[in-house]
């Protein structure tokens, strides 16, 4: 639901508040035009669909009903928008047919068998991350970027779920609406995404 902050901005919003809407666009629109972009081609597309979604969040104000969050509401607009746009450009088939980076022979185990002896115990115990706590390695930009550039790496439908859920901040029923998947659909992909970056995250820490 929305909170206290959202109620009072969404009631200057409906006023008609032009500094409250600017205010709006400069918090949120550099990450909604990275969320666009998990759909469409282009970052003009990108762009394109951002803004027609300025459009239609100034066009529904009075419509919201303040049942989520309003950046929730706004990401959901903007998402259902890249969606068709990214269908109309050929560039990606609906979200249920995207591959899940799944091998022939079965789903990719979330962590290395090899890491296990034959009873299955730690022979490999996962890197104790002592001073770089995730809050540290977030902020270290050597980090970021490798997120950034592992992102990129993960299938398609793991990484579209783990940015809505980990960056975007939506909860699991949000992601199962917008994308129209079930709920053990949505954990699995989660966890897939979320186990190949810290794995990236731990390898890189083991050689520094």
């Amino acid at each position: 639901m929305a909170g206290r902050d959202d109620r009072q901005l969404l009631a200057r919003l409906r006023e008609g508040d032009a500094d409250a809407f600017d205010a709006l666009v400069q918090r949120h629109h550099a990450r909604f035009v990275r969320l666009a972009r998990l759909f469409v081609s282009t970052d003009a597309s990108a762009e394109e669909v951002v803004q027609d979604t300025w459009v239609a969040v100034l066009d529904g104000l009075d419509a919201f009903e303040e049942r989520s969050s309003l950046q929730t509401w706004i990401s959901r607009i903007l998402v259902n928008r890249a969606k068709t746009k990214g269908v109309r450009e050929a560039r990606m088939t609906p979200f249920s047919a995207l591959g899940d980076g799944e091998r022939e022979d079965g789903p990719e185990p979330a962590v290395d068998p090899a890491r296990f002896d034959d009873k299955g115990m730690w022979s490999v115990p996962p890197l104790t991350w002592d001073d770089d706590t995730p809050e540290r390695l977030v902020g270290n930009r050597e980090m970021m970027q490798l997120l950034e550039d592992e992102l990129r790496r993960l299938p398609e439908r793991q990484r579209i779920v783990v940015v809505l859920r980990d960056t975007l901040g939506w909860t699991a029923d949000e992601v199962c609406n917008a994308l129209e998947i079930n709920e053990t659909n949505q954990r699995v992909l989660l966890h897939r995404a979320r186990s190949r970056l810290r794995a990236r995250l731990e390898a890189h820490v083991a050689k520094r």
